[in-house]
């Protein structure tokens, strides 16, 4: 059995700067021989993480940092407000080294204090595994865990975001967890070439001064704009099992993501350009076979006809490649609904049921409650 909810979503951005690579210039890929704006996958899931953080509980969620011993440390002395910190932080070093993961002592100014040890990579950690490891300290007077009590405790209880997008212990493998959610890197359907906004700013001390006038600084950013394709798949199943089962836990995950890939948005030099947009179409599909994107539906770079906007034209392209993968390869979806501003969602007409937003996390959240619950009992 297999379960997936494929996301597609069209979102034209003004000129912005939202992800930009090592020389400040908006990220770019070449496909279908034409320089497309890119979005990096990793840029839009920090923002969906962010997303969360404003409607989902604390307990829900994850943190993701190399100061780990830190946070344990910090929740023991929460609890008991009679644990020292030097303590804390020694029994909660003892745990992650239980574990087989590798702590550090990070390098200090001669004026700086003495931080506590640090893991040599980020670590993705739930709220209830750092409660967990700070209960397991003070019910066990800060005695260290065996390895198995170490893998109770930090391998049991994953938030919503660490099921979603995985995590990987370098130096500990089995504490690994395989991401239920694909993100693809947003790409523009159109050819776009970065352009240059030249500005001056002027002193005004000096222009108060009457003295000469001039730029008190000068500079360039660089900038584009497009109509990008944005492709998210969630593997129900294994979403589930990241969450130890609990299918409640899994429909709320899934809705959240959907909600989130919606609604949120990269905000490099968003105060810069205020590119705060949303998709103008967004096509979501519940599959039993395997995630399918349509991106090659822009393989040939899209282009506003007289009269059509290029949006429209994207919209058009999008239902066109949609309708080929359905009938050419015969993978029809259980479910499929569309959301869309004005009358895009005319070249969708057939492919799906329009809705608006909260009817289809209602929908889509039926769709799959269903489906789990015919699959357990088969």
């Amino acid at each position: 059995m297999a379960l997936t909810i494929d996301i597609h979503a069209l979102q034209s951005l003004p000129p912005s700067n939202i992800n930009r690579d090592d020389t400040g210039a908006p990220k770019s890929a070449v496909f279908g021989g034409a320089v497309r704006q890119r979005v990096s996958s990793q840029a839009w899931k920090r923002a969906i993480r962010k997303d969360f953080d404003s409607y989902l509980s604390k307990a829900d969620l994850g943190t993701r940092s190399k100061r780990v011993v830190d946070l344990v440390a910090k929740r023991v002395c929460l609890l008991d407000e009679g644990y020292s910190r030097e303590t804390a932080l020694k029994a909660a070093e003892a745990v992650f080294k239980a574990a087989g993961i590798k702590t550090v002592e990070p390098k200090v100014r001669e004026d700086e204090e003495p931080r506590a040890p640090e893991t040599g990579y980020l670590l993705f950690l739930s709220d209830r595994q750092v409660e967990q490891a700070a209960r397991f300290i003070l019910d066990n007077g800060g005695k260290a865990p065996s390895k198995k009590q170490a893998k109770d405790i930090l391998d049991q209880g994953h938030s919503i975001d660490v099921a979603m997008f995985g995590r990987m212990v370098a130096d500990a493998p089995d504490y690994n967890v395989d991401a239920a959610v694909q993100v693809a890197h947003a790409i523009g359907v159109h050819e776009s070439e970065p352009e240059f906004d030249y500005f001056t700013a002027v002193d005004d001390e000096v222009q108060r001064g009457g003295e000469e006038t001039g730029a008190g600084m000068i500079g360039t950013i660089q900038m584009m704009s497009s109509t990008l394709y944005r492709f998210a798949t969630i593997d129900v199943l294994s979403l589930r099992e990241n969450l130890g089962g609990d299918s409640e836990a899994t429909l709320t995950a899934a809705s959240s993501f959907l909600r989130s890939f919606i609604r949120s948005l990269p905000t490099g030099k968003i105060t810069t350009f205020a590119n705060n947009t949303l998709p103008e179409l967004v096509y979501v599909t519940v599959r039993d076979d395997r995630p399918v994107s349509l991106v090659n539906a822009f393989e040939n770079p899209v282009r506003g006809d007289e009269g059509t906007s290029r949006r429209r034209a994207a919209a058009r392209a999008l239902a066109e490649e949609a309708r080929s993968v359905s009938e050419v390869y015969e993978m029809l979806p259980l479910a499929s609904f569309i959301v869309s501003l004005s009358d895009l969602g005319e070249e969708m007409d057939g492919l799906g049921e329009r809705v608006r937003l909260s009817e289809l996390l209602d929908r889509v959240t039926s769709v799959v409650r269903q489906r789990l619950s015919e699959g357990s009992q088969a």
